[in-house]
């Protein structure tokens, strides 16, 4: 079996043209990555590859769920193995894309689930909130304030109210872990462009016709470039406060990803050259052709 290619890093770094070029020079299906794009309508927003955008790329995992729906870490792992198996069958190369690294994780190392698990990210919740509430739980456990990454995984599991036992470090199956980065003031502009674009191509025409399936959908409520928007239907933000949040969320977000990362994955890391992706594409496929 060929390497699956992985490809990860922070939102508006060029993921997903990587994905579809490298798709094309090693005759690959991609399996989506972004815990978002599984659902049907959220397509502005998650900045998951229209129809017309794939390149006739065969793409697995995008809009297969309806927003008021759940869909969580453990059916994707579920979903993910048994693609990579018919995939395989059919002699194809596999690249997995996206930014949702728990997910990917998940599918491609030993972690074991009880079917129901539910992963939430918390981004509402202060560090001092999740201690607090992990508190609660009266466990004997050992977990510092700042290490929101383990409070979050913590959380998660006591509110499951399951254990969730994993060997992190046991791959599954061959990968090879690709990561595109930038300057951090580089990402930060083109976070915040990105967002203005979203806006302009119609963020909240495609939110408005959400707006009623807020109060029982668990996407709409976390997801950022959505959950923003809770705000503004309650009418306690305008809507430019509502895109400044969404690029502050937007770009934490981003800090966090690379944490999760460079904690969780063996990845060789490509500085994008944005005046000539091409270049970026072409160094990479020569690693890994």
């Amino acid at each position: 079996m060929n390497d699956i290619i992985v490809i990860v890093g922070p939102t508006g770094v060029g993921k997903t043209k990587l994905s579809i070029e490298l798709a094309k020079r090693i005759d690959a299906e991609i399996i989506n990555g972004d815990s978002v794009a599984i659902y049907k309508g959220l397509d502005i927003g998650s900045a998951k590859p229209l129809i017309n955008e794939r390149e006739h790329i065969v793409h697995h995992l995008i809009d297969i769920r309806n927003v008021w729906e759940d869909y969580t870490v453990y059916d994707y792992q579920i979903d993910v193995r048994r693609l990579i198996n018919e995939i395989t069958m059919r002699g194809k190369r596999i690249i997995i894309v996206g930014g949702t690294g728990l997910y990917i994780k998940a599918a491609l190392y030993d972690y074991k689930f009880t079917k129901g698990t539910i992963n939430n990210n918390y981004d509402n919740l202060s560090n001092q909130e999740l201690y607090d509430k992990i508190v609660q739980y009266k466990e004997d456990i050992d977990v510092h304030i700042n290490n929101r990454q383990r409070l979050v995984r913590l959380l998660n599991k006591f509110e499951n109210r399951e254990e969730i036992s994993h060997d992190k470090d046991k791959l599954l199956y061959p990968a090879r872990v690709i990561g595109l980065t930038t300057d951090r003031e580089i990402l930060y502009d083109r976070i915040n462009r990105r967002v203005d674009t979203m806006v302009d191509n119609g963020l909240l025409e495609e939110v408005d016709e959400l707006k009623d399936y807020y109060r029982n959908s668990r996407i709409l409520n976390s997801a950022i470039g959505y959950k923003e928007f809770s705000d503004y239907f309650n009418n306690s933000k305008n809507l430019d406060e509502v895109i400044n949040q969404i690029k502050l969320d937007s770009r934490r977000f981003a800090k966090r990803q690379y944490t999760f990362f460079n904690h969780q994955f063996k990845v060789d890391w490509y500085d994008v050259n944005f005046d000539n992706f091409n270049l970026t594409i072409d160094t990479i496929y020569e690693s890994i052709k």
